[in-house]
């Protein structure tokens, strides 16, 4: 369905089921960059920026334009976010800093390389074993078991725990289908919350080398992090973490499926997995936009942004933007320069954005040393979602290459 500028919704999750998205963005580019999304009955407005440099330039003014009113639309349009100040992902200046290089001593490259190796064996074995079979749901058989478990191992999180979180993050920041409710994600977000204060209770007593315990018993100036500080960080780690990498790799091999020639790209080595890796994170932008509040007037792509506005930057359409991507709406696995921004940009560029890539490279590895055909034989379900693009199941047949 073509969509109509004027009346448009971007908080509604249809509309990114409903509309066609790939001109809605080209559209918004060209004729409305920096949109004003009109108040829907108690929502209020807000600012859709569509181009790449707006969207840097937003990213980058952190003065301005705050995360602590709210990342995301659905706690921006709210007013508030109970976690301002007290999760990286919401807090600004100096204590962002703080935290962050806090949590950054347990993603060293030391460590994240000996990550990336466990993230490939791991790959290869989901992989193997889907291939005796023949057809699978790569969401649910492959693609759930990887970053979960990666950042389960940095956090140490009980294996036996996994699956549920997993089911949970499913339905914290995205619904399975229209049916469920608001009330869905909102307990299934207190389940995380309540499970990784029993979890950071415990690595207060008994501390490990672990990104958990590293936050529960870190100081900052001397100080402890508070218990909810502890607990929101914890639970930013393992949605980011989680999300994004799943949906990429499942749209990774949807994008092979429908794009053999690049697929024989990938098999026969004429592209490396590294650049391959990055086309996939651009093509299929997991998180779809960002937000901010804006503490101050700010000029953003000729608009007048009033203090108080609720700004949001449309990675979806930024990574499809003609002035920074020659032929955008082509997927192009040697595609260089690939000035994506899927994981943000500026001082809150994702903290786990070498995880991200690790897992996606793992999964394109796997498919090229170990698969001869990629096969989707029906559509796969879509997330119900105004923040993540992805698929909660794909029915996927793979043939193995001879050995």
């Amino acid at each position: 369905m073509t969509a109509d500028l004027a009346t448009v919704d971007l908080a509604d999750p249809q509309t990114f089921l409903d509309v066609d998205l790939t001109a809605l963005w080209q559209r918004l580019r060209a004729e409305s960059p920096v949109h004003w999304n009109e108040p829907r009955g108690d929502q209020p407005g807000f600012w859709a920026v569509s181009r790449h440099a707006d969207c840097v330039a937003a990213y980058k003014d952190n003065k301005r334009l705050t995360s602590e009113r709210g990342n995301v639309l659905t706690t921006l349009l709210q007013g508030n976010d109970s976690a301002s100040g007290k999760m990286l992902a919401v807090t600004d200046g100096a204590r962002h800093r703080a935290v962050r290089n806090l949590m950054l001593k347990s993603f060293s490259p030391r460590l994240l390389e000996v990550v990336a190796q466990q993230v490939r064996r791991r790959t290869y074995s989901l992989l193997e074993d889907v291939l005796t079979r023949g057809a699978c749901d790569f969401a649910t058989d492959v693609a759930d078991h990887i970053p979960i478990n990666t950042i389960g191992d940095l956090m140490d999180v009980p294996t036996a725990d996994r699956p549920r979180l997993v089911d949970w993050n499913n339905r914290t920041l995205s619904r399975l289908s229209s049916a469920e409710s608001e009330m869905d994600e909102w307990l299934a977000r207190n389940e995380i919350l309540l499970y990784f204060t029993g979890l950071a209770d415990q690595r207060r007593r008994n501390p490990g080398d672990d990104v958990l315990s590293a936050l529960a018993n870190g100081l900052i100036d001397g100080a402890p992090l508070a218990e909810d500080e502890v607990v929101f960080n914890s639970y930013s780690l393992i949605l980011g973490a989680d999300e994004s990498s799943r949906m990429s790799s499942i749209g990774a091999i949807l994008a092979l499926a429908e794009h053999p020639e690049q697929w024989r790209r990938l098999k026969s080595g004429e592209v490396d997995v590294e650049s391959a890796t990055e086309e996939v994170l651009r093509w299929t932008t997991p998180a779809m936009h960002f937000g901010r509040r804006a503490v101050a007037e700010v000029e953003l792509g000729g608009r007048t942004i009033r203090e108080g506005d609720v700004v949001t930057m449309w990675n979806s359409s930024a990574n499809f933007d003609e002035d920074v991507f020659p032929d955008p709406t082509r997927f192009d696995l040697g595609r260089t320069p690939n000035r994506h921004i899927a994981f943000g940009f500026g001082p809150h560029f994702c903290l786990g954005a070498f995880l991200g890539r690790a897992h996606v490279g793992s999964v394109l590895e796997g498919l090229r040393d170990l698969v001869a055909e990629i096969r989707v034989p029906g559509p796969g379900t879509r997330l119900f979602s105004n923040f993540v693009h992805g698929y909660s199941s794909l029915p996927v047949e793979l043939v193995p290459e001879r050995r």
